[in-house]
């Protein structure tokens, strides 16, 4: 009987600790690995997917505002009935990020600035059939465009200082001083020491 009541005084409510958003603090810095899919910066159709790794660091002690960076690699490939194009990207931004602390978690907008290098590689379909070789059959090129990003971000505290990370939005490159817009979306591992 004494155990009874000592089990069911033990998970009423009155004694439950529950972890309220006062006991949670906006982190000093956040370090994240990510899985990353993106439209491509130069090619006009396709799915450029990869990896990629951020860093921010909270200004301040409220925690509202931090600043960081950002790197990714990610590859497309499209296919023609004359050609393979490739293109290798690599994004680099730094950043700075509008924050909100909400439970075990924040949300907030992160605009990133920087560039992408677009390491494209074009192979003649058919072509060593046709005995081609050296340029005739392959050709490779790198490119940088200044680009920016807005994404809207989420990171989640599941067991200690490790957690979960959901990041997408709008991106604009500039190709040829005209304003190409793409989009770009990434799941990572947070750690939030």
């Amino acid at each position: 009987m004494v155990v009874l009541a000592s089990a069911v005084g033990f998970a009423s409510p009155a004694t439950a600790q529950v972890a309220t958003s006062a006991e949670y603090s906006a982190p000093t810095h956040v370090i994240d690995g990510e899985l990353v899919l993106a439209r491509p910066a130069a090619l006009t159709t396709g799915l450029s997917s990869g990896v990629g790794s951020s860093y921010l660091r909270r200004l301040g002690s409220s925690g509202t505002f931090a600043w960081g960076a950002r790197a990714s690699w990610s590859r497309a490939t499209e296919y023609s009935l004359t050609e393979t194009v490739r293109d290798d990207e690599i994004r680099m931004r730094l950043c700075a990020v509008a924050q909100h602390l909400a439970g075990r978690g924040w949300f907030g907008l992160r605009l990133g600035l920087g560039a992408t290098a677009v390491h494209e590689s074009r192979t003649r379909a058919q072509g060593t059939r046709l005995g081609l070789t050296g340029s005739d059959l392959e050709q490779a090129s790198w490119y940088l465009f200044p680009a920016a990003d807005l994404d809207g971000i989420v990171f989640l505290r599941v067991w200690n200082a490790w957690g979960m990370s959901l990041a997408g939005g709008p991106t604009v490159h500039l190709i040829d001083g005209a304003a190409s817009a793409g989009w770009s979306t990434s799941l990572g591992v947070s750690w939030q020491p």
